[in-house]
């Protein structure tokens, strides 16, 4: 294993105990429940009451509140009245005073601008839990925004996307701090398989969220544009501009028709920007956050569990989650997920433990389901019950497998089975590891998982179906439709009649034949 360090070594300073140990865990757990499918536009539970986000009644005011003019203590000039950045007084170590040395985009003045302003600055609880959560990552996103010369105030953009918390998951399936959505995630490189989901790295999705964010300025050249493309869609934001040129009307930000969500969506952004710029004047108190790396990353060269990793970095499994939130299962795979994220002061630590370290780094294998086989006596030999080896593999309680599919086991005479799961996400999308063996087809694939042909041959782009290849498999839960309540109608009297009445039963296709496991596969 190879130490790599973003920067020189710091020790991690301490928080000032704005957010005690007890509350960190507390707030990981409800994210770990939000991934289990609690409905939001982000789902964390500090998103949930957001007006900005949220479905409206019919005809309610924008966002939830009432138009500025009635709206009492708030007025349209309290934002042009913050007026220059004030001289900073915190020490020369903190991020903050880097932060907004690097803000260079355009101020958006409008009253909805006020309103989010307002909305924030009387919940001092809740920015004090985004700055808390934001401590971990702020420096490394500061870091990346400047080696790209974009923008500092965009390291506040996770605030509005996702409270930052690395495991919010939205409807429409977004994921991670930057809510990347599974096709863009593709779109830019993000891995989403059985192991390990890239829109959850930390490393991964912000290079690829700056990436999107600066070719969507380079698409619009105007920053508020290219905040509401990657909320909307950038094809969206260039139909309302279409729209307004045909018009012969401005086709700025503000001069665009845009859905509900989006026109909170850029001044929610700035008024955080403004929150930020001047705290005192929104009445505001932030917290220090070092001006130095939080964490260091570990380069893997065999699989590790997240538990025994915890253990020798002498740290909770907890706070290593909230810095490897990408890894699907309670080991991390070192064929996908090839490093390991760990806090400056723990890192050295760690090393040291590791060389000493004379077990199995792993208590984990991977199975390949075979014909015959039945889960429930898989569970059984392996110290299992059937709803425990479904958790650990993402199963749901009514899910099955089918031959070829990879499962993931505790080794025998291991106890790894019946410590507490790290984490294992429950999402809208089950995904699944499937390795091709010879006379395998793409229809054969699909009808044994039950997805479409056309979904599996996009997720797995230039697949070949080369026998040994590993394929992923998207399963999306069956909705349930319910149907209309019909108003009884009189039977009519059904004349005798020789035709059997019986339902026929569809034959399910037959699932590809067994395969064995690659040796390359880890």
């Amino acid at each position: 294993m190879t130490l790599r360090a973003g920067g020189p070594y710091y020790p991690r300073q301490p928080t000032g105990g704005s957010v005690r140990t007890t509350t960190r865990t507390q707030l990981l757990a409800a994210a770990l429940l939000a991934v289990a499918g609690q409905a939001a536009l982000a789902v964390d539970p500090l998103l949930q009451d957001d007006p900005a986000f949220s479905v409206p009644p019919p005809n309610s005011p924008l966002l939830g509140i009432e138009p500025v003019g009635s709206t009492e203590g708030v007025e349209v000039r309290d934002v042009r009245d913050l007026g220059p950045k004030p001289p900073p007084e915190a020490p020369p170590g903190d991020l903050w005073v880097r932060i907004r040395a690097g803000f260079s985009m355009p101020d958006l003045v409008s009253p909805v601008v006020v309103q989010r302003q307002a909305w924030y600055a009387q919940r001092p609880e809740q920015l004090r839990i985004f700055v808390e959560r934001s401590r971990k990552y702020l420096f490394h996103i500061v870091e990346a925004l400047e080696r790209r010369g974009m923008p500092t105030e965009l390291a506040l953009l996770p605030m509005v996307e996702s409270a930052y918390n690395p495991m919010a998951y939205s409807r429409a399936h977004a994921s991670g701090l930057w809510q990347f959505i599974p096709s863009t995630g593709r779109n830019y490189n993000l891995d989403q398989n059985f192991w390990y989901d890239a829109r959850r790295d930390i490393l991964a999705s912000t290079n690829a969220a700056l990436d999107y964010l600066q070719s969507l300025y380079d698409m619009f050249g105007d920053w508020h544009l290219a905040l509401a493309a990657y909320n909307m869609g950038e094809n969206g934001v260039q139909r309302a501009i279409d729209r307004n040129r045909a018009k012969k009307q401005p086709t700025d930000y503000p001069s665009l028709v845009l859905p509900r969500e989006t026109r909170a969506y850029v001044p929610s952004f700035q008024a955080l920007k403004n929150i930020v710029a001047n705290p005192a004047a929104a009445g505001v108190t932030l917290d220090p956050i070092p001006n130095a790396p939080y964490f260091v990353t570990v380069l893997l060269t065999r699989d590790i569990d997240l538990r025994v990793a915890a253990k020798l970095a002498e740290m909770p499994v907890e706070e290593l989650v909230e810095l490897n939130p990408g890894n699907n299962r309670p080991v991390v795979a070192a064929e996908h997920a090839p490093q390991l994220i760990l806090p400056v002061d723990r890192a050295e630590v760690f090393m040291q433990n590791v060389e000493q370290h004379d077990k199995p780094l792993s208590s984990w294998q991977i199975h390949t389901f075979k014909a015959g086989e039945k889960l429930d006596k898989l569970a059984t030999e392996h110290g299992l019950s059937l709803e425990r080896l479904k958790a650990i593999n993402g199963l749901g309680p009514k899910g099955t497998v089918v031959v070829g599919q990879q499962l993931v086991l505790p080794q025998k005479g291991s106890s790894a089975g019946a410590e507490p799961l790290p984490f294992t996400p429950t999402a809208a999308v089950r995904t699944a590891s499937y390795v091709v063996k010879r006379g395998d087809s793409w229809a054969g694939i699909a009808a044994a998982f039950g997805v479409a042909i056309s979904d599996l041959k996009r997720v797995n782009e230039g697949a070949q179906l080369v026998p040994g290849e590993q394929l992923v498999v998207e399963m999306r839960p069956k909705q349930v439709v319910k149907k209309r309540a019909k108003h009884p109608v009189a039977k009519k009297a059904q004349p005798a009649s020789g035709r059997s009445t019986a339902k026929t039963t569809p034959v399910r296709p037959a699932a590809p034949a067994q395969v064995a496991r690659p040796s390359s596969s880890s």
